[in-house]
């Protein structure tokens, strides 16, 4: 070994030791310290989304994104018989096509939802499965939203979202059913699938 590829082997262990002794242990933490994050975004652009709403959702999905596990979930949105059935260039294709229109609908959503408060609900028991519920309230000043987060602890010790209930509306089987019906439109033809494919929920 080189010296060059040494010192980057070396460096790529180091940091990937960094990133598991700082993960943060605890879902429930985990969630809360992300969703305050967002609620800071929120609170602090509220002009900037009335005049450049894409820069608005920009900011919110630098939180979001890295904390949703895309490729499980969009999986998970297939099912197992059209995710089987699809080529790996069309199941890469839906999963950037799902992420893409997943971040436009939960960033929109929030926007709209405007000045709010965000309270985790922390359990007593320090002891997590492989799978957690992450329970929280949105609370606005006109209602009171039930959130449950379904998170799961991936090889490196992170939390990643696998779904999302929001007011009693569970997006994993909301989208699961949309896929479904599309694939019935368009005669289980994946390509055409993608093509129409947008994250309709409502949240509200």
């Amino acid at each position: 070994m080189n010296p060059t590829l040494k010192s980057l082997t070396f460096f790529l262990g180091m940091l990937f030791f960094y990133n598991s002794l700082f993960s943060e242990s605890n879902p429930h933490q985990f969630i809360d310290t992300k969703a305050q994050e967002m609620v800071s975004i929120i609170r602090n652009n509220q002009d900037l989304f009335a005049k450049d709403p894409e820069s608005f959702k920009d900011k919110i999905n630098t939180v979001f994104e890295p904390m949703v596990d895309f490729r499980r979930v969009g999986a998970s949105v297939m099912g197992k018989k059209y995710y089987n059935k699809a080529s790996k260039s069309q199941r890469l294709q839906f999963i950037q096509t799902f992420k893409n229109s997943l971040l436009d609908t939960y960033s929109s959503t929030l926007a709209q939802w405007g000045d709010q408060q965000i309270i985790t609900i922390f359990p007593d028991s320090s002891e997590y499965k492989i799978t957690e519920d992450v329970q929280q309230n949105l609370i606005t000043s006109s209602n009171i939203y039930p959130i449950t987060y379904k998170v799961r602890k991936d090889k490196n010790g992170n939390w990643l979202i696998i779904n999302i209930i929001v007011n009693g509306v569970n997006l994993g089987l909301t989208f699961r059913n949309q896929f479904q019906a599309l694939a019935k439109e368009h005669n289980g033809n994946i390509d055409e699938i993608i093509k129409h494919w947008t994250s309709d929920a409502d949240l509200n």
